[in-house]
């Protein structure tokens, strides 16, 4: 059985469950450990009952070192301290040999047991950024992602563990410093530290923004392949990391930063989305108040995104991208855009006159 744990609050909801909904496509054998970072998820959680789940309230895993340090922390740094704690508490708790922590914006594109074949007998295993070339520089800031941490429970695996735990709790902010940069830095000399670790070589696992555009893509059978020239291999996609995708009240979803491809947008962020509008459509239905999207506000005119939407038509992907998910939003939004600059211009006007 594969072990997995995540930890989410009700403003990540629907990438919470399509995580799950993936892994339930994909895996036949397997357990998934959700710890619920407010009482809105961990009560619709709890009223869901999914199979193969076992969610954990805040009240029943937070312990008097984390409630410490958790007043010094915002949302995101508190997430990052209590990853190693959250694993911790697994293997503490629950009678299991190894378990594996997940963002929970990951989802899974197809089976992992190819990972779970490199990894072995090994105690620990880490994925590499892989930046690509133009990306190189971000380094600096960890040249690991915590996005998929393995650890078995045993000398080797908790020794590291442990230790990453302690460095958590004594530092982990999302400003670099001294070395340091939240709960990942921590992570760069971990092959040297501690032994029997691995670092995982399948290029389809801990595919992520910052890295697909150096991968050849293709398709095989209805499976996504990618091809690194410098490594010489050939992986099928595992899991790809929705880094910096958002969606917005006005109907549009966003992936912010990286360049991306035609076939990534069309095979792999349109289905996502896809997935997530259907399931934070579900948790609309039962809850109405809550926002399982993080849903933000575009800041971007009418016509940014139109121009953006017909550069992605001439298959120019080197930009954020746009996806229109919901077509009532997003033409209430063109109606009312006129309206706002209307506004600004009038109030231009008045401001000259003074």
């Amino acid at each position: 059985m594969y072990n997995f744990c995540t930890l989410f609050d009700s403003n990540y909801l629907s990438r919470g469950l399509a995580l799950y909904d993936s892994l339930s496509r994909f895996c036949a054998d397997f357990h998934l450990y959700i710890f619920a970072f407010d009482d809105v998820s961990c009560d619709f959680l709890k009223k869901k009952n999914l199979k193969k789940t076992t969610i954990i309230s805040l009240k029943e895993f937070e312990d008097p070192e984390l409630l410490k340090v958790k007043p010094t922390r915002n949302v995101a740094e508190y997430c990052w301290t209590s990853t190693s704690s959250v694993i911790l508490y697994v293997l503490n708790n629950f009678g299991v040999d190894s378990c594996v922590y997940l963002d929970a914006d990951l989802y899974f594109f197809s089976s992992p047991e190819a990972v779970f074949d490199e990894i072995g007998d090994r105690s620990i295993a880490i994925t590499e950024h892989r930046f690509s070339p133009r990306y190189k520089s971000y380094e600096a800031n960890g040249i690991y992602n915590v996005q998929f941490m393995f650890f078995r429970k045993d000398s080797d695996g908790l020794a590291a563990l442990n230790w990453w735990r302690d460095r958590c709790l004594e530092w982990c902010f999302e400003t670099p410093e001294d070395g340091k940069f939240g709960d990942q830095k921590y992570l760069d000399d971990w092959t040297t530290r501690f032994n029997n670790v691995c670092v995982i070589q399948n290029v389809g696992a801990g595919a992520a923004p910052w890295n697909i555009e150096q991968y050849d893509f293709s398709t095989d059978n209805g499976d996504i392949y990618l091809t690194d020239g410098v490594l010489n291999r050939k992986d099928k996609l595992i899991f790809y990391h929705f880094h910096t995708f958002k969606l917005y009240k006005e109907g549009v979803a966003k992936a912010i930063g990286y360049p991306l491809s035609k076939n990534i947008i069309e095979r792999m962020y349109k289905p996502y989305l896809a997935k997530l509008v259907e399931l934070g459509d579900k948790v609309k239905s039962e809850y109405n108040d809550i926002d399982p999207h993080l849903l933000g506000n575009l800041k971007e005119s009418k016509g940014e995104v139109e121009e953006a939407l017909k550069r992605m038509s001439r298959n120019d992907y080197d930009g954020d991208n746009y996806i229109v998910f919901d077509n009532k939003k997003y033409s209430e939004y063109n109606k009312k855009t006129p309206f706002i600059k209307k506004i600004k211009k009038i109030a231009k006007k008045i401001l000259n006159k003074r």
